[in-house]
């Protein structure tokens, strides 16, 4: 049952990032990768949410396992990461691998303080 939770939370997870990451691109054309480091900020606040909130292991499963697995990206963040590198955009790179770790972390912990007060 875990197994169909996670695949029907995988689906959904990754047409909602898709989708934001279209419509990103789409209204703010950069060369700042800001459509994967917005779903990534928000996928570690609301996991941070789901981890403090203590849910049920099948509703886990279902959210943070399925859906937010796939809404967030890591593989796109290291590509991402070395395409910068490559291009020689050394400020955007440091700017992005800054931004993604302190305020991801910072945005989980709030998530986990939020989620263990509701």
């Amino acid at each position: 049952m875990n197994v169909l939770l996670i695949a029907v939370g995988g689906f959904f997870g990754a047409i909602a990032r898709y989708s934001i990451s279209l419509c990103f691109k789409k209204v703010y054309p950069t060369t700042f990768p800001l459509a994967t480091l917005t779903v990534n900020l928000l996928g570690a606040f609301l996991l941070g949410i789901l981890v403090g909130s203590g849910m049920a292991s099948s509703a886990y499963s279902l959210l943070g396992t399925g859906f937010m697995g796939a809404f967030t990206t890591f593989s796109t963040f290291k590509l991402e990461n070395i395409q910068l590198r490559e291009g020689k955009n050394h400020s955007t790179l440091i700017s992005y691998l800054l931004v993604t770790y302190t305020i991801g972390i910072s945005a989980a912990f709030l998530g986990i303080h939020l989620g263990s007060s509701l």
